[in-house]
């Protein structure tokens, strides 16, 4: 409820366990409940970002929350985020070709879990 007695409606945040989606949760907060989501693909750091995840959703005393899996992300190889074998290089911003961190379409497969 808000401060005047009506429902508040609900936001969907999807939180990595990152500074990031932790200040995206903070700021939905402020007039949304909290339905939080985290996504696991396979990589490297799954196990300390999961962790990260349910802190952040203890911290804001938040029980609607979801972990869900995205294995064929990992499957489709090719990414030194999901393959322990390849080394995850020191960034270059410089860069002209695709990082060797590229996972095919992540932010897309994220948001089409987080709307359906």
């Amino acid at each position: 409820m808000d401060s005047q007695g009506r429902a508040r409606s609900k936001a969907v945040v999807l939180v990595s366990g990152g500074l990031d989606s932790c200040v995206v949760a903070a700021v939905a907060r402020r007039s949304h409940d909290l339905a939080l989501l985290h996504l696991q693909y396979g990589q490297r750091t799954e196990a300390r970002e999961l962790r990260a995840f349910h802190a952040i959703a203890d911290h804001f005393g938040t029980s609607d929350r979801m972990v869900s899996h995205l294995g064929h992300l990992k499957e489709m190889g090719g990414s030194a985020l999901t393959d322990p074998a390849r080394a995850v290089p020191a960034g270059d911003l410089d860069r002209r070709e695709i990082p060797p961190t590229y996972v095919p379409f992540r932010n897309g497969n994220f948001l089409s879990v987080a709307v359906s």
